[in-house]
């Protein structure tokens, strides 16, 4: 049998795990995970009120429950963990599927001001990753500013302005629902330095701000008109085009007075953040304009706008695996139709799919034909993989050096704590907010 190892649960290493035992009824998966819980990104990175994204559990636990594959959570790779020379004596292969683990930073004057935060952080926070760290992050703020025009900076958009009775009946942990049910934000603003026919967010993500009750969403026609294809997007790609149509539906709407106003701004480049009484006070904006190239140049005239509550979502990066190659540059490991690259060479049973393959980019599907790829190629190296003699069952050998992994009974004791603890807040399944509660929790179903 051919013994391999996925790096990842979430669905670039679910689908790598899928491939390999659909096409290969002689491979044995063991799929690991920093964290004792599986699903990456799909538990840890969707908004909690997107349920029919969320749902996609359900397929991820399919291919999870798969007599030849197992998961062991808790096991942590690299620096201060189990080394990745280690892991790669204990299989014949080993795929790396570990995301993009960081955020890009603006680079700008105050960017580190108390109330200044990427939005990955807030949405950690919001989606009770046990790494979060506890921050108020609401208290206090009048005023947000999320800098990027993307899904995620649409999504915590969305979140500051739902009310109470529509983040209930979510799994957000109930530190975060309090602090937000509390929030006194009424005026979100979300920016990008292009124009909208540039724009990253996906139009149902975008019509979805259209609908949240007590919110509505502000747009001015002729910062609009700024970007060339605005006024005739006819030629634009199909969801720019829809984009468009979107906005221009918004544009020539009056404001109704809701009680939270969600402001969509263009053109506008962040240069600094001002701090207010030591924390961010208000963000400093240059006016662009297109440089008819697709991109944008500075006009030297600048806007404030008030903020104690800055939110960047300006895309994810990829992190260095001690023990792997790295290319700085792009954020990913080199590779070639997912065999992982030494100097140039191709290393013998070493993979990657996902983002720290390919860089940060497409949706959850798009993951599907990338870890296809990496499966083929690892599956076409399999015969001469397979000769290299195991010392033994890799759980074995993991406990033998003081690790003890999460399987799969101790994700569902996890699962029915979840439940419990919903019930007890009168909720529905709300998550464990915490490494403590989590290990506590896996530790009885052991």
């Amino acid at each position: 049998m051919l013994r391999v190892a996925v790096v990842g649960s979430g669905p670039s290493g679910v689908y790598t795990a899928q491939g390999l035992v659909q096409q290969d009824p002689g491979v044995l998966v063991d799929v690991l995970d920093r964290l004792p819980c599986p699903y990456g990104l799909v538990r840890y990175g969707v908004a909690p009120d997107h349920e029919k994204i969320k749902s996609l559990q359900n397929n991820l636990r399919t291919v999870l429950e798969h007599e030849r594959v197992r998961f062991l959570g808790g096991v942590h790779i690299g620096s201060g963990g189990l080394p990745a020379a280690r892991l790669r004596e204990l299989y014949h292969a080993v795929v790396y599927c570990v995301g993009a683990a960081t955020d890009r930073h603006l680079g700008i004057p105050g960017e580190e001001l108390p109330g200044s935060f990427s939005a990955t952080e807030f949405v950690s926070w919001y989606s009770a990753h046990p790494d979060a760290a506890a921050d108020s992050f609401v208290l206090g703020a009048r005023s947000a500013v999320v800098i990027g025009v993307g899904n995620v900076a649409v999504d915590v958009t969305r979140i500051l302005a739902r009310g109470a009775a529509e983040l209930s009946p979510t799994d957000m942990p109930q530190a975060a629902l309090t602090a937000l049910t509390a929030s006194r934000v009424t005026d979100i603003h979300m920016v990008g330095r292009r124009g909208p026919a540039q724009a990253r967010f996906t139009t149902k993500e975008l019509r979805e701000l259209g609908t949240l009750p007590d919110a509505e969403v502000l747009l001015d026609p002729a910062e609009l008109a700024l970007d060339p294809p605005y006024g005739d997007p006819s030629a634009l790609p199909a969801v720019q085009r829809r984009n468009v149509e979107a906005l221009r539906g918004w544009a020539d709407r009056s404001p109704r007075g809701a009680a939270r106003r969600i402001r969509l701004r263009f053109f506008l480049r962040p240069v600094e953040l001002l701090a207010d009484g030591g924390r961010v006070g208000a963000v400093r904006f240059e006016r662009t304009a297109p440089d008819g190239r697709g991109g944008v140049l500075g006009t030297g005239r600048y806007e404030d706008i008030e903020a104690q509550l800055v939110l960047r979502s300006v895309g994810y990066r990829g992190v260095p695996l001690e023990g792997l190659p790295f290319d700085a540059e792009r954020g990913t490991v080199p590779q070639s139709a997912g065999r992982v690259l030494r100097g140039g060479v191709v290393a013998p049973g070493e993979y990657v799919a996902g983002w720290i393959k390919r860089g940060p980019t497409g949706v959850i599907g798009t993951n599907r034909p990338c870890a296809k790829e990496t499966v083929a190629s690892l599956l076409e190296d399999a015969s001469v993989l397979v000769r290299k003699d195991l010392p033994e069952d890799p759980l074995t050998a993991l406990r033998a050096l003081g690790i003890e992994p999460v399987e799969w009974a101790g994700w569902q004791a996890i699962e029915r704590a979840e439940a419990e603890l919903g019930a007890s807040l009168g909720r529905g399944v709300v998550k464990l907010p915490d490494w403590e509660a989590l290990r506590a929790a896996a530790r009885r179903g052991s």
